[in-house]
């Protein structure tokens, strides 16, 4: 028995996932690859650190967003940033620092050409919806510095598809710094899901000297969220995640600083979801091989 989330607390996948199990069926649709990122940090201990009468070591916090309720997938969805990967991720020369393509291949289980797509599109993902960019003019030391003002135009030609990741690297004179992110989870979408995807997750810790900001047209809401109020606003029903992101906003919960929860890097099953007759009713059962 894995676990089990009723199909009542996961957004927009009700109607679809009672169907299937119904017993209708329908042509399954190919994933698209994506990547989403646990952009994370330490939170300021304060008076709110005292549990039980100790002080309670400094907590993590996520750097999440809520997507906008006309989005076809996951709509008024707690998410952390991420999303499709382009094509041109996975371009010959783009500028690169860190685990090689070959060596990310090796750790994803896939092709060197698909670790670096899923890799890139990560880095790429996080800049166009935090206007955090894990890239810097070396392969070691400060990362780029990144001014609003003038970075606006190239985040923006980068959402537009106008440029790409590689060209923008190019043009700013940095290399992506694959060092940075750590896989922690592989993900597939159910089959009876009409939008699919099969998305890598990885970890990274916010650089110092940049912001994240959420400004992207995808969510109407961004925030640092400390795991337990997030939790307990989900348990509230105050609150839609999906599955994946229940389990690594619980995940996050139980590190003590952003660097182990970064550090670590588990070992990497696929994943997916299946649904299922339960003692909840109807749910998503999510097995951990």
């Amino acid at each position: 028995m894995g676990r089990l989330f009723p199909l009542t607390t996961t957004p927009g996948i009700s109607d679809a996932g009672r169907r299937w199990l119904a017993g209708e069926r329908w042509e399954v649709a190919r994933p698209r690859r994506a990547s989403t990122v646990m952009l994370v940090r330490d939170a300021a201990v304060g008076a709110d650190a005292v549990v039980d009468g100790a002080v309670r070591t400094p907590t993590v916090e996520v750097f999440m967003l809520r997507r906008v309720s006309q989005m076809a997938f996951a709509p008024s969805t707690m998410v952390f940033p991420g999303g499709g990967v382009d094509d041109r991720d996975g371009e010959q020369d783009l500028p690169w620092a860190g685990p090689s393509p070959v060596q990310w291949g090796a750790r994803l289980g896939c092709s060197p050409t698909d670790a670096q797509m899923y890799v890139a599109a990560a880095i790429r993902e996080v800049f166009e919806e935090c206007g955090v960019l894990l890239a810097g003019p070396s392969a070691s030391g400060p990362l780029a510095r990144v001014e609003p003002e003038r970075w606006r135009g190239v985040r923006d030609a980068l959402v537009a598809r106008d440029v790409s990741l590689g060209e923008l690297l190019r043009d700013e004179g940095l290399v992506l710094r694959s060092d940075l992110v750590v896989a922690k989870a592989h993900w597939l979408t159910p089959v009876f899901e009409p939008r699919r995807f099969d998305t890598w997750f990885f970890a990274a810790h916010m650089p110092r000297g940049q912001i994240a900001d959420g400004d992207t047209s995808e969510a109407d809401h961004a925030a640092w969220v400390a795991p337990r109020e997030l939790l307990s606003a989900y348990a509230a029903g105050q609150a839609s995640m999906l599955p994946p992101t229940v389990m690594w906003v619980e995940e996050i919960l139980q590190a003590s600083s952003a660097s182990e929860f970064v550090a670590h890097a588990p070992h990497l099953p696929l994943i997916m979801p299946e649904v299922v007759h339960s003692e909840l009713g109807p749910a998503m059962e999510v097995v951990e091989r």
